[in-house]
């Protein structure tokens, strides 16, 4: 087949997918618009006008999925005309504008993590809909569509390479000067358009039969003497590694489940896609038998690991989900040992419900967490006598330091994914800076081997700056090494080590380390009840200095980086900022 008959088959594909799926690629194709608007007019609006921006692609971009799995229920009916059909995505559009006023209110944890869990139910969905109420041909119709998939990346890539070699081969030889930005863009109709395109082109009709499919060799070949192999010697490691643990009885702390789960999901996969040739290949046959037998030790293992973990800490959303996901591959092993002639779609279908009913409800990981917290805040005053009138905590400071540093944990916790006002046995109106005439010791946290990542910015950024009384306004990243000035002035600024200095005909006359201005914000961070975003008032983001030479007025916009245990170990990514100098 020719280069140009190809060409034009991919674009029939193309046309055939835009009759098929129009509000999808309509849709997709609404998201690159809205990320090109962003991207050329984010710097003329406010904090809060982006962060409605960002928002609102949010809620366009799970309207993608959505969209599929309305379009894919009004095929299989074949009561439906177009009227349910159009009913069925004006529904739609109403539950995105509920989901944004209602469930996407900021991007907070929670905000954050329900969004996943929404889209991969509904990503999951989309996967076995076509299928519900069939009985075989399932992991046909999976390979068909994963092929499809893969095949659009490499299409795309190929695709966005070449675009782009052109973009740079004419500004190189033309000196067109074609700004950067028109890569991203270029990726972005890419990604957005064309892909999904391509994509659903090739997904499978509805009534599409898979009699007389032939399973892919290279797929054979690749599960059947590459994968198996890798998953059987990665088994042998991890029962050498808890006879090490049996005989040592040293449990490691949070490793084990990482160690095993997502090879068990793995093994899954691998099961779920070996499963149509089980009664042609013996090798198939058996790690099908076996291996569900003898991961389950492993997976024991793994779960007695973890709630080693949860005895001492209580549950949080990360072992929540680790746990729960722990439980279904479990239960999917369980149902591979126990049932000869699988139902695959098991598979997609229960972990969808797990994804939705995670994220919501009583039984979600916020809930479940929170519930946990408080219990474990709950024993520790009640051990240490501290519940007065009304259930309340009274202060105390005959207290062990361990048991200072686990409530501190816990109030880190509630204030950083939930609200403190979440926290039982507290004041409604508790903050931090309340900690010590609460519970009669101040606020500290735990020292453990580990860092966190935070990220602060002030409510000031996209807003108008006062220069009255200033010479210059520099931003940072403005600043790349070295700037200069018509009057012998020159502002240095290390990105590195963040080192900002300013000289006058070659002369130091102001030098600054950023990082003392960095570590004084997170200081004041301790004082604060922060919500889901990390604004941060500008007057606690701005540092006057001076000397007999100059003033310095520093206006920081954001910090990013890693809080280590000691302040001092703190990593500061990066400190965006403007710049205000009056030379005197």
């Amino acid at each position: 087949m020719n280069f140009t008959h190809r060409t034009k088959n991919i674009l029939k594909s193309i046309k055939n997918s835009f009759k098929r799926f129009p509000i999808t690629i309509g849709i997709s194709t609404a998201l690159v618009i809205m990320l090109i608007i962003l991207l050329e007019r984010g710097s003329y609006l406010t904090q809060d006008s982006r962060i409605v921006f960002q928002r609102i692609n949010m809620i366009i971009a799970l309207g993608i999925p959505l969209s599929l799995c309305i379009k894919l229920v009004y095929e299989k009916n074949q009561r439906f005309n177009k009227i349910h059909g159009i009913s069925m995505y004006i529904f739609g559009g109403f539950i995105l504008i509920l989901y944004y006023y209602f469930l996407l209110k900021d991007f907070s944890m929670v905000s954050t993590v329900r969004y996943t869990g929404v889209s991969l139910f509904l990503y999951l969905a989309f996967s076995y809909i076509p299928w519900l109420g069939r009985d075989e041909g399932f992991e046909f119709y999976i390979i068909k569509v994963f092929s499809s998939f893969f095949l659009t990346i490499i299409y795309s890539l190929v695709l966005y390479l070449g675009v782009s070699a052109i973009f740079f081969t004419v500004d190189q030889l033309f000196d067109v000067n074609i700004p950067g930005k028109y890569y991203y863009y270029t990726f972005l109709v890419v990604a957005g358009v064309f892909a999904p395109s391509l994509f659903l082109a090739r997904v499978p009709k509805i009534d599409q039969e898979f009699e007389g499919y032939e399973y892919p060799k290279s797929l054979k070949v690749l599960l059947l003497y590459i994968v198996i192999p890798l998953i059987t010697i990665y088994s042998i490691i991890l029962y050498i590694y808890f006879g090490k643990i049996i005989i040592t009885k040293d449990w490691p702390r949070g490793l084990v489940s990482h160690l095993v789960l997502w090879y068990s999901v793995l093994s899954v996969a691998v099961i779920f896609f070996i499963t149509p040739i089980l009664k042609e290949n013996k090798l198939a046959n058996r790690f099908r038998s076996w291996f569900p037998k003898l991961i389950i030790p492993i997976l024991i293992m793994m779960f007695i690991s973890m709630g080693i973990r949860i005895k001492q800490y209580g549950i949080t959303e990360n072992r929540y989900f680790a746990l729960v996901l722990g439980l279904w591959v479990i239960g999917i092993m369980i149902y591979f040992i126990f049932k000869k002639k699988l139902n695959n779609m098991v598979i997609p279908i229960s972990l969808s419900i797990i994804a939705l009913n995670s994220v919501f409800g009583p039984l979600s990981g916020f809930d479940v967490s929170k519930r946990s917290q408080n219990r474990r805040l709950k024993s520790l005053i009640e051990k240490n006598n501290m519940i007065g009138e009304g259930g309340l905590v009274k202060p105390t400071d005959d207290i062990s330091m361990d048991d200072k540093l686990e409530v501190g944990m816990i109030l880190k916790y509630f204030n950083d994914n939930h609200s403190l006002k979440d926290v039982k046995y507290l004041p409604q109106d508790f903050k931090i800076s309340n900690m010590e005439s609460v519970f009669g010791f101040p606020y500290m946290e735990k020292s453990l081997n580990e860092y966190s990542h935070f990220y602060y910015f002030s409510e000031s950024r996209g807003k108008t700056l006062e220069v009255k009384g200033y010479d210059y306004l520099l931003e940072g990243y403005g600043i790349m090494g070295k700037i200069e000035s018509n009057d012998d002035i020159a502002v240095y600024f290390n990105r590195v080590d963040l080192n900002f200095k300013i000289e006058e005909k070659g002369n130091v006359i102001y030098k600054k380390d950023l990082k003392e201005y960095g570590l004084d914000v997170l200081e004041k961070v301790k004082d604060m009840d922060l919500k889901g975003n990390n604004l941060i008032d500008q007057d606690n983001m701005t540092f006057v200095d001076e000397n007999d030479k100059v003033k310095v007025k520093f206006i920081i916009n954001s910090i990013d980086g890693e809080r280590r245990n000691q302040m001092k170990d703190t990593i500061f990514n990066n400190i965006d900022y403007y710049v205000l100098i009056k030379i005197k």
